[in-house]
């Protein structure tokens, strides 16, 4: 049987890990892989998660299998931080899951279990392995306009004429803030524009939400997704705790399910468990207690915070530092856009050729389609970057 397997395709973020790690110049940039790093390369255990450890680490007294749903007090925390007051704990159903991945794979099949004729409209471009988790389940995939290289900026006509194809029960997949793989996020207007669509379609708007803090703040960047779930009949949020809370490895997710109608909630909640049960019964549950803590504890959520904020408007700096030296080399405006967009992400603009020149000569390591990791930058990498990009036709 194992004979039989057919060979699947390679990461290419992977990939360019190990050429990185290969590289024997001494002056090497990674900017391909999606983790935040400090100024010194690190990716740090943020204050209050490693206070927050020493205390669990305290009062745990077992290891016992907490609930298939993970611990209630997780899924009150997330809601909180992420919804507020949009909708009474009655009308929201969660589950916690391993990492945000896993929330996006019970999300897509949640639909395919209450529609398996559902299509999902997902941004062109989007994290890739939101179309291959789709692939994998045998759901259909339909591609939006989203990014325009032309501005770095969005589509958002392009993007509205695609979803006017929306069909009743459709699904159409959002990112809440910091568009992975691009930095581009819809303004107010354009958030408007969008869900009235999908409202006038019938369609369910999904919502992956996976940097909230990374972008304009904490609240800023959970408005978008407080106003589809106010807006809509239905929602699902896919939440992940790895990049705000820095325990990549953890894997802390939450899925939650949004519901007008109260009447619709228990039924969500027993499928969601069941949808856990099924993939791996119980959900990991260390990370979630650490959330947990740090979230309603005041002293560990303000260091938290002001350690996140400390995070956020250090990669603002590196954006705006880049787009000034670009701007200085080029003595063209036409990089502004790095400086507007949000979270660890960006798309330059180069080609593949351009991007392979850049790591042939400088050792600047990115995704093929110019996909920066911000957060892979510090004051000595910037202006070596802006030269690459100059030097390369960028």
């Amino acid at each position: 049987m194992l004979g039989k397997l057919t060979a699947q395709p390679g990461d290419k973020i992977l990939e360019l890990m190990q050429k990185f790690r290969e590289d024997p110049r001494p002056v090497k940039i990674d900017l391909g892989v999606g983790v935040y790093k400090d100024a010194t390369g690190r990716t740090p255990i943020m204050r209050a998660v490693k206070a927050a450890e020493k205390l669990w680490w305290e009062e745990e007294g077992t290891k016992v299998y907490t609930a298939l749903a993970g611990d209630p007090g997780f899924a009150d925390a997330m809601i909180e931080l992420i919804l507020a007051d949009t909708l009474p704990r009655s009308h929201i159903a969660a589950a916690a899951t391993p990492g945000g991945t896993g929330a996006v794979r019970q999300a897509f099949e949640l639909v395919q279990m209450a529609n398996p004729e559902a299509r999902v409209f997902v941004s062109d471009p989007t994290w890739p392995n939101h179309l291959s988790i789709l692939d994998h389940l045998g759901m259909t995939a339909i591609p939006y306009r989203y990014f325009d290289s032309a501005t770095g900026g969005v589509d958002a006509q392009g993007m509205l004429d695609r979803l006017a194809e929306l069909r009743p029960g459709d699904v159409v997949l959002l990112h809440g803030c910091c568009h992975n793989p691009t930095g581009a996020n819809l303004n107010t207007a354009e958030w408007q524009a969008v869900l009235t669509v999908i409202t006038e379609k019938r369609a369910l708007p999904m919502v992956d939400l996976a940097y909230q803090g990374f972008g304009d703040g904490l609240h800023a960047d959970a408005a978008a997704t407080r106003r589809v779930v106010a807006q809509s009949p239905e929602a699902l949020i896919a939440a992940s705790c790895s990049k705000n809370f820095g325990i990549y490895r953890e894997r802390t997710g939450l899925l939650i399910a949004t519901t007008q109608d109260s009447g619709k909630t228990p039924l969500a909640q027993a499928t969601l468990a069941h949808l856990n049960r099924q993939n791996f019964s119980f959900p990991p549950d260390h990370g979630a207690r650490l959330v947990t803590r740090v979230l309603t504890d005041p002293a560990l959520r303000a260091d938290w915070q002001a350690e996140l904020e400390e995070v956020r408007t250090g990669m603002l700096a590196l954006r705006e530092g880049l787009a000034a030296e670009l701007q200085r080399l080029s003595g063209s405006d036409r990089f502004a856009f790095i400086a507007q967009h949000r979270g660890m992400f960006s798309r330059l603009g180069a080609t593949p050729e351009q991007v392979e020149t850049m790591r042939a000569r400088s050792a600047i390591y990115m995704v093929g389609d110019s996909r920066i990791n911000i957060a892979g930058l510090n004051a000595e990498t910037v202006p070596i970057l802006a030269k690459a990009m100059i030097d390369a036709g960028v």
